[in-house]
């Protein structure tokens, strides 16, 4: 477990920049070490946010596009093409805009995909995908990410996985099937808390006041079960990211004076 580091940006649309300018030298640098780079993208206001920063940045350049390999960490379980798929607001906000290899993008299924409305069964071979990409030297049945990007939702939820659901409480599978999300729609495939601390580097995302009491609970020492947020952690490196408002309700002790 890696103790969390805090940096807090003004405001949402410098967060979103600066976030896009590590990500794209967090990969450029994981290109330039190992051949690829591998990326776990989240959806919501502030993954969209980051993502189309990353679109509007000349620095997006530098990354060789064909070369990364794109997983999600969870997405609503819908039609293919649905506007509310964490997948196709990804493709509209920079997907489709970059060079990408088609068969590194790795969305989960769809509810009218092979798998049909069986929402688990999806789950299944999401992980059995993530199973085949993954190498000896990994920690276990996943690919060691080298950025897993997260939103931190209003009730500590992060992925799918909400507070007291049983998602939040697997500890053996990688992929899950969630039922009954207290957030529409109700049915989502999510990674579990394994699946997510395989990843080299965690970093959570929050904007906004209404992110405010979240982000103090994860990171006053609540448990994973309460708050999910608090159990995500990077093996290497767990790095909050936040806007003032967000950050309102930490100490000022927990971030550096210098975050602008």
């Amino acid at each position: 477990m890696t103790a969390p580091q805090v940096v807090v940006h003004r405001d949402k649309e410098l967060m979103a920049q600066a976030a896009a300018a590590r990500l794209i030298t967090k990969i450029v640098d994981a290109q330039a070490a190992r051949g690829s780079a591998s990326v776990v993208l989240t959806g919501g206001r502030n993954g969209n946010g980051l993502l189309a920063a990353l679109a509007a940045s000349p620095a997006r350049d530098a990354v060789d596009w064909s070369r990364l390999d794109l997983w999600w960490g969870d997405e609503r379980f819908l039609p293919e093409g649905h506007a509310d798929r964490n997948v196709t607001q990804a493709r509209e906000a920079l997907l489709d805009t970059v060079e990408l290899d088609p068969a590194r993008v790795h969305a989960m299924p769809a509810s009218d995909g092979v798998n049909g409305g069986d929402v688990d069964a999806a789950a299944e071979a999401y992980a059995a995908e993530l199973a085949r990409a993954a190498r000896p030297e990994n920690h276990g049945a996943v690919p060691s990410f080298d950025v897993l990007l997260l939103g931190v939702g209003p009730d500590t939820h992060v992925a799918s996985l909400f507070p007291e659901l049983p998602a939040v409480r697997e500890t053996e599978r990688m992929v899950v099937g969630v039922r009954g999300a207290p957030k529409p729609p109700p049915v989502r495939i999510s990674l579990t808390l394994p699946a997510i601390r395989a990843a080299r580097e965690v970093w959570l995302l929050a904007a906004g006041e209404d992110k405010a009491r979240a982000v103090t609970i994860a990171l006053s020492g609540a448990g994973e079960l309460q708050a999910p947020a608090a159990g995500a952690y990077g093996r290497s490196r767990t790095l909050w990211l936040l806007d003032r408002a967000a950050a309102a309700g930490l100490p000022r002790e927990l971030y550096p004076p210098a975050s602008p």
